[in-house]
């Protein structure tokens, strides 16, 4: 062990910034290889991504849990309590502490069979065959089991709480269980309810396609600019599964077409520029540190979902979009006004795939996610039997039983990729997202007439300061207490539903 006593604070806390900077880039590269593998990459180079990651996993470990970071930890004094050293610091310990839980030969094992059960995910999806990836994803199942239990013993935690702490530091069972419940109990009732209200009204109009990819991807670049993503330090790409990857100030999204339905692609990259708007906005004297870092998925989440389900649902952002729908499409007729539009966005459906659900069924695609991903960690689910407890959890919760299983339990990469303890961040964001932007029209009282007029920028300025410029600088609750004046209240989100689909919202 080195000697503390002639490390001074100034030292330790410039050797700490400069190995988490390393490791931070590291991160970087590995986002591009991801973003590459999902994307452009030939299936026969999957062998070799997967030790590429391997191996740049381990190194990024690594540098994180050398005895020296403990050291230093333990020698940085005298920063100020509300600074953003003291802050970055925290998120270091953090860091730190998490990357100590789990030895490097665990890291390396995950990254492995992450990345190959990913890559045959896609094939299994295809042809609907889940038996072929159960012997990769039950390897996947396994390790994420090693690393829950050794973050678990570490931290003092319910394994699948460790799995959740990662994705959203503090979140735990206890806290999902009554949430949850809630929406179980009270969800199925509104939904019938919503599906009654909406016979009162025209039965919306899908605008005849077909509609050329090229054009989408025209429509969608349009739109991406308008809510400010800079094509000069980003991209929008194709792939399986809709994401938001790369790396600081190389934000890359991807969507998939349909060429019958542009707005399944649209509403997708909507969903993935406020991930990406997100990214972009992070402090930029931070970048490389962890507390320049987004602050959990549920956060993130919220900003994707802000822009999806809160703006771009709207009547005021249709009546900007719509014009450039109908001159990039040519269309015309009674489909192309925005009533009917709004009609079609706001159009509730119980559906088999997560990615296109409504707001209002889609926490319940959530928690079958939830209680079947607690399920399969703790063994009370052999994988073997999955599709069939999705089937039935999906009849359950929304009363409809998919035909085949890539519209069951293989329409998701979260499980192959190892993300488990992922899914209750899309509803704890969904809830944060109608409570940020009940802000934000608390705070700008000409908004919708800004997002109808297409100056999105009002909107976007004020999440800068708000949200993605904070960075991981506050906690989540000290964040939305900031920006919304209280912690998450579930209540403003349950409120939005029923004024939007009950409503005249």
């Amino acid at each position: 062990m080195s000697d503390q006593r002639e490390v001074s604070p100034k030292t330790a806390y410039a050797a700490l910034s400069d190995r988490f900077r390393r490791a931070s880039l590291i991160g970087d590269a590995l986002g591009i290889l991801d973003w590459d593998q999902a994307t452009t990459m030939p299936e026969g180079s999957a062998d070799g991504r997967a030790e590429q990651i391997a191996t740049l996993s381990v190194m990024r470990h690594e540098l994180l849990v050398d005895p020296s970071v403990g050291e230093n930890l333990q020698a940085v004094q005298g920063v100020s309590a509300d600074s953003w050293e003291a802050a970055n610091l925290r998120e270091m310990q953090r860091g730190y502490a998490y990357a100590a839980a789990v030895p490097s030969d665990l890291v390396e094992a995950a990254a492995r069979a992450n990345t190959v059960c990913e890559i045959q995910w896609r094939q299994a999806r295809a042809e609907g065959d889940f038996a072929s990836l159960v012997p990769a994803l039950q390897t996947v199942l396994g390790i994420v089991g090693e690393v829950a239990a050794a973050r678990a013993d570490a931290f003092s935690l319910d394994p699948y709480d460790a799995l959740l702490d990662e994705f959203e530091a503090g979140t735990r069972v206890a806290q999902l269980e009554p949430l949850f419940g809630t929406l179980v109990r009270d969800l199925p009732g509104f939904v019938e309810d919503v599906l009654e209200h909406q016979k009162l009204r025209p039965e919306p109009v899908f605008p005849d396609g077909p509609f050329p990819v090229a054009t989408q991807r025209a429509l969608a670049t349009e739109l991406m600019e308008a809510l400010g993503f800079d094509f000069e330090a980003g991209r929008l790409d194709i792939s399986h599964h809709p994401f938001c990857g790369g790396a600081a100030g190389d934000v890359r999204i991807t969507t998939r077409y349909n060429e019958e339905n542009f707005t399944e692609s649209l509403m997708g990259v909507l969903h993935e520029t406020g991930h990406a708007l997100y990214e972009a906005g992070l402090p930029e004297p931070w970048r490389y540190q962890p507390v320049g870092k987004a602050l959990g998925m549920a956060i993130h989440e919220s900003q994707s979902l802000l822009v999806e389900m809160q703006v771009s649902r709207s009547r005021p952002f249709l009546e900007f979009a719509l014009p450039l729908m109908q001159a990039v499409f040519g269309g015309q007729g009674p489909a192309w006004n925005v009533e009917n539009f709004y009609r079609l966005y706001t159009h509730v459906e119980r559906g088999f795939i997560r990615v296109d659900a409504d707001e209002v069924t889609y926490p319940l695609h959530v928690v079958l996610r939830y209680r079947l991903e607690r399920a399969l960690l703790s063994g009370d689910l052999p994988l073997a039997d999955l599709p069939g407890a999705w089937n039935d959890g999906m009849h359950d919760l929304l009363g409809i039983t998919p035909p085949d299983d890539s519209l069951g339990c293989l329409q998701d990469v979260h499980w192959p990729s190892g993300a488990f303890g992922y899914f209750p961040t899309y509803t704890l964001g969904a809830m944060a997202a109608a409570q940020l932007y009940g802000a934000a029209q608390r705070d700008l009282p000409n908004l919708n007439e800004d997002i109808s007029a297409g100056r999105m920028l009002s909107l976007i300025d004020w999440l800068r300061i708000h949200v993605h410029g904070q960075g991981s600088f506050r906690t989540a609750e000290d964040l939305l207490t900031a920006a919304t004046g209280q912690p998450l209240n579930p209540q403003i989100f349950l409120n939005h539903l029923r004024n939007r689909y009950l409503g005249d919202g």
